[in-house]
């Protein structure tokens, strides 16, 4: 658990959970969902001595479960958002699916899509505090909060080392709801950072596919490669849900008295249609993914099919040129005592070179037409 108090003058890591409310800014409270399982009790007596309320007992078992879709709910006091985050599956199983019943179906197809690991993150939003439900692995905790303590304005030397002059927009967050929006928003720029490795591994997949000469396709594992991106597909979708019912409750807040208080509210609705944005490039690329894959599976159905139809135009023809021999051959094989040539010293030689010539000028003809030759895929 990690525990972060964060006001306009700084940022502060605490060492366990405090004993009342700050006099300003706000708390964030981290937990892995295995420390939060264990510590429950802990955690439902602080958020009662810091924000007079507990988290209610169905929204518990939202944030305990892993296998949970990204969903936002709210009640009259605080707000819960569940979104999946994107995550290289490690070789160590996380705790919390240690206690799954059924072991995970190892998968296959791109190595890129054999990495991916989808687990859900909580975040349950109050006025002055933040509590974040990760997984036990969840790097997102960490990196966003290197970079809050980095970015802070009392930050210590070594973590500010080459930040000597701040990119604009690192300021501190102002709210639990702007943190909140900021996490989420590092969580789908994961989701993008991925676009240029997976278009390289399916574009490196769909140049196998269009090998003419490819006989072995492993169809298995491209099977597995487009569920993986349905799967994905289904995951961005009910990300976008779950953001787009956040702004559509930002739209119900009551609105602040002060300018100060309205230019909050007006950047965090600003920060969730960035996010939500965000999100729809991820679905638009999925999808034009899945589009590209199932594409590249219909073309290589067809250049088997213009192959196999290469194969018997030139069987077709090459039969036709055997045709009018096999005929002269069997004219000539007929048992009556009187024929043409039969008798003849060179009717033999008058005979092959009829054939010859008759063979000669069909196969001339029929590669005038192209009925012989390859054509630029074979």
């Amino acid at each position: 658990m990690r525990i972060f108090h964060i006001h306009s003058s700084g940022v502060t890591e605490l060492p366990e959970l405090p004993a009342q409310a700050p006099a300003q800014g706000f708390l964030w409270i981290a937990v892995a969902r295995p420390a939060f399982q264990a510590r429950l009790l802990e955690i439902q007596s602080a958020l009662q001595t810091l924000v007079g309320l507990q988290l209610v007992d169905l929204h518990v078992s939202d944030l305990l479960n892993a296998q949970l879709p990204s969903h936002y709910d709210y009640t009259s006091q605080y707000d819960l958002l569940v979104f999946r985050r994107l995550a290289t599956a490690s070789a160590s199983i996380d705790a919390e699916g240690a206690s799954q019943a059924t072991p995970p179906r190892k998968p296959t197809g791109p190595l890129v899509l054999r990495r991916l690991d989808t687990s859900p993150v909580g975040f349950a939003v109050f006025d002055h505090v933040l509590l974040t439900v990760h997984p036990s692995d969840c790097t997102v905790r960490e990196a966003y909060a290197s970079k809050l303590l980095a970015t802070a304005p009392g930050a210590p030397a070594e973590q500010r080392e080459g930040r000597a002059n701040p990119i604009p927009g690192s300021r501190l967050p102002a709210s639990p709801a702007d943190l909140m929006l900021r996490v989420v928003n590092l969580m789908v720029d994961g989701y993008l950072d991925l676009r240029r490795e997976l278009t390289r591994q399916l574009d490196h997949w769909q140049t196998e596919l269009l090998r003419p000469r490819a006989r072995h396709v492993n169809w298995s594992s491209l099977l597995d490669a487009r569920l993986s991106l349905h799967q994905l597909d289904e995951i961005c979708e009910d990300q976008r849900s779950a953001v787009q019912d956040w702004i559509d409750a930002l739209e119900t807040w009551a609105q602040p008295d002060s300018p100060t208080g309205q230019r909050e509210l007006d950047l965090l609705k600003v920060r969730s249609r960035d996010v939500l944005e965000h999100i729809e490039r991820v679905v638009h690329h999925v999808r034009r993914l899945e589009q590209s894959t199932e594409t590249a599976v219909q073309m290589h159905f067809s250049v088997q099919g213009n192959r196999t139809n290469d194969i018997m135009r030139t069987l077709t023809a090459l039969t036709a040129v055997f045709l009018p021999l096999n005929l002269i051959a069997g004219i000539f094989g007929m048992n009556f005592e009187f024929i043409p040539l039969i008798h003849k010293a060179d009717g033999f030689w008058w005979a092959m070179g009829a054939m010859a010539s008759i063979a000669l000028a069909l196969v001339l003809l029929f590669w005038r037409k192209r009925y012989l030759a390859r054509t630029g895929h074979a």
